[in-house]
């Protein structure tokens, strides 16, 4: 490496340790909509931006668990921009077929819900820090519908 190198990957190191990063969390995750084949799931990321500048989001990548098993997972990439200095509503729509939920008969019972665990990673491009990832994560449970929500 050359001291040239070496000091911009120093600068950025210590940039990178002293910036403020946006805010995020999972705030709803509900039944968005039923069809024959599937189950669509929407779960609502809310994101403050402290900077007076948009923000680009990279992509948003989920992975939705059920009883340990993954029941969906997907990415989506160039979903817009966090606006400056004001809170951000993302919204990640993630389908769940059928045939997956009847096989977590167990964990439905008799309540008629999916315990779930989400984990998303919404990947921002801060200027000079570059491509950061910000980890969210969600436990709770989901309301499955019944036969007169599919008809």
């Amino acid at each position: 490496m050359s001291f040239l190198e070496k000091a911009k990957a120093f600068l950025a190191e210590k940039v990178a340790a002293n910036v403020k990063t946006p805010e995020a969390s999972v705030t709803d995750v509900d039944l968005k909509r039923v069809s024959l084949s599937s189950v669509e799931y929407l779960a609502k990321i809310t994101v403050d931006n402290p900077y007076g500048v948009d923000i680009p989001i990279c992509d948003i990548c989920y992975l939705l668990r059920s009883a340990g098993r993954e029941i969906a997972s997907g990415t989506i990439p160039d979903p817009g921009s966090l606006k400056g200095h004001d809170r951000t509503l993302l919204e990640v729509q993630m389908k769940v077929a059928h045939s997956l939920l009847v096989s977590l008969v167990k964990d439905i019972g008799a309540d008629w819900d999916i315990d779930y665990e989400l984990e998303i990673g919404l990947t921002i491009d801060l200027p000079i820090v570059g491509n950061i990832t910000l980890p969210l994560e969600k436990k709770g449970e989901v309301k499955l519908p019944t036969l007169a929500d599919v008809f």
